[in-house]
């Protein structure tokens, strides 16, 4: 208690970040500073710098020809767009993606990949979505620290960003409801947030990334899909890795992830999943009477109202 005082009377003569720091409160977590805006951060994190790999950190940013950065922020969901250049990537760089500490991966949500890595109707696509329901838990997939967690206005919703341990970032977007805060600790597998359907998304899914300081790369290169495990303990990063001529300058020209379907019929297994796809003057009486169901249904299946404007060439999902 008596080091409480101090440290408490310390900050009120010292305001951190400029802000009249009212209380401090003792938690099972760490020492809470509040602020008279309401706002709270813990000690720990108060000098916290974002660097969770120091080794992989001193190559990219002490090399003069890279100079990568990659500050903490939790209000913007790319911390460095305009500085690291991925092109000058010229050596490898060795990741360890699972160890005794940090532990190893878990899939974020044991679902049916949808629409890969790439590019969809000429447009590039920086993630792999994978297939959920509303509600459904999407687990971390590497230990880290959540640094994003809240609305994107810019297309992916309900969106959480972790950094991890070994070097990369991860994306989970489109959730339906955060679990996680900023600033706190997870572990492979933790409930870090809810699927849905939020922002730029048709359909309920999740949409996943993997970064390297800001440059989107494919998650196939890392994770095995069908069996549900990283393929390598070890992961290589080159310039190879990233698509041709890309930066972290222009990385988010994907901001609106998910504005093409996530799904289509073809990806969906046999008596499962339907989807219609739209054509010019289809309405959602029309397409509900064709595929036997109701417009509620539609509405209910897809996330949307009786009254959406339909998209040609977009995929409804009927069933």
């Amino acid at each position: 208690m008596r080091f409480l005082q101090i440290l408490f009377f310390l900050l009120c003569t010292l305001p951190v970040f400029g802000q009249e720091v009212i209380d401090t409160i003792a938690t099972p977590r760490g020492t809470m500073i509040v602020y008279a805006d309401r706002t709270w951060i813990y000690l720990e994190d108060l000098n916290f710098t974002g660097i969770m790999n120091p080794r992989i950190h001193s190559i990219v940013h002490e090399d003069p020809n890279l100079s990568y950065v990659q500050p903490w922020d939790n209000e913007v969901c790319y911390t460095s767009q305009l500085h690291n250049d991925l092109s000058k990537l010229k050596d490898t760089i060795w990741l360890c993606m699972a160890d005794d500490v940090h532990g190893g991966f878990v899939m974020p949500f044991d679902g049916m990949v949808t629409s890969q890595y790439g590019y969809r109707s000429g447009r590039p696509h920086n993630g792999t979505d994978i297939d959920l329901n509303t509600g459904d838990t999407v687990r971390a997939a590497w230990a880290g620290k959540v640094r994003y967690a809240k609305y994107n206005e810019n297309g992916f919703g309900n969106l959480v960003v972790i950094r991890h341990y070994n070097g990369l970032e991860t994306f989970y977007a489109h959730l339906s409801k955060h679990l996680v805060a900023p600033n706190q600790e997870v572990k492979a597998g933790d409930p870090i947030g809810l699927g849905g359907n939020t922002g730029h998304s048709y359909g309920s899914h999740l949409h996943f990334e993997v970064r390297f300081y800001d440059a989107p790369m494919d998650p196939a290169q890392i994770i095995d899909f069908k069996e549900k495990k990283i393929k390598d303990e070890n992961l290589m990063v080159y310039a190879g890795l990233f698509r041709p001529g890309l930066k972290a300058s222009n990385t988010n020209t994907d901001i609106s992830t998910s504005t093409e379907p996530a799904h289509t019929a073809s990806s969906t297994a046999a008596g499962a999943r339907k989807y219609y796809k739209i054509r010019s003057g289809d309405t959602l009486s029309a397409i509900a009477q064709k595929n036997k169901t109701t417009v509620s249904k539609l509405c209910q299946l897809n996330g949307i109202k009786p009254n959406t404007v339909l998209q040609v060439g977009r995929n409804l999902r009927v069933r």
